[in-house]
């Protein structure tokens, strides 16, 4: 069981801050940390290629003097590949960036099919001995990539304690394989984009809204299947069914 320096349990629920940056000022970001917080959510993700830094810059500046009591997870190698030399560089970027010594959780963030799964992992496992982080985890990883992954960890004393696969209503394909292979594999899972970029919030209803699924040809494209689009509406005439929003449904 992951928990923070403390020794607390992790919270039910994440929050990514990949809008830290981009969808949100520096003073809403801090608010959204403080809601949170006031929630007793203690743990949350971000990445070296997110916002340009931002992310992680200001949710470094968030936390400051409750390191202890918040899980902190990032993510190197999105880009310039897994080598060790690349991971090194921006695992050291992220650090200063958080102002933190240690990272709790540090996520390989996507398979490298040019770079070798033993490489990569020593290069972890020497990360756990200089105490630079806490936990191994992979994110985009397909239920393969994470059995291979966790299959030469185990060879180098090493364990892979998280996995972070894309999930929502909209996007459900990591139950076929994924979950179940964490399961067994005892890896906890932290699924990413639950809301489906927003889809699922019901603002892409309303013709004038603007968010990622409007502006960002990627999400668009992700999204566009109406049929993601007719799930949406349908959970969203349940939660006014039942007095709720939809996220919280």
């Amino acid at each position: 069981m992951l928990v923070t320096m403390s020794g607390q349990e992790l919270s039910k629920f994440c929050f990514g801050t990949m809008q830290f940056g981009h969808g949100s000022t520096y003073d809403q970001s801090g608010s959204v940390y403080t809601e949170c917080r006031q929630s007793n959510i203690n743990h949350f993700d971000t990445a070296h290629t997110y916002t340009g830094g931002l992310s992680e810059t200001w949710l470094g500046e968030f936390l400051k003097g409750e390191r202890e009591q918040i899980f902190v997870s990032s993510k190197v190698g999105y880009t310039g590949g897994s080598a060790p030399e690349n991971l090194s560089a921006q695992l050291s970027e992220s650090r200063k960036r958080l102002k933190q010594d240690t990272i709790d959780l540090l996520y390989l963030h996507r398979f490298d099919p040019d770079t070798p799964l033993e490489k990569t992992l020593t290069w972890f496992s020497e990360q756990l001995e200089k105490k630079t982080i806490r936990y191994c985890g992979v994110s985009n990883f397909a239920a393969w990539q994470i059995t291979k992954a966790e299959f030469i960890a185990q060879n180098l004393g090493l364990k892979i304690s998280a996995a972070q696969p894309m999930y929502s209503l909209v996007k459900r394909q990591a139950e076929v394989e994924i979950f179940p292979a964490c399961q067994d594999l005892n890896i906890e899972c932290f699924s990413y984009s639950p809301l489906g970029a927003g889809l699922l919030t019901g603002k892409y209803q309303k013709q004038t809204q603007n968010g990622r699924l409007a502006s960002d040809a990627r999400y668009a494209k992700r999204y566009r299947n109406s049929e993601m689009h007719k799930t949406a509406t349908k959970l969203n005439d349940l939660s006014r069914q039942y007095c709720v929003d939809p996220a919280t449904l």
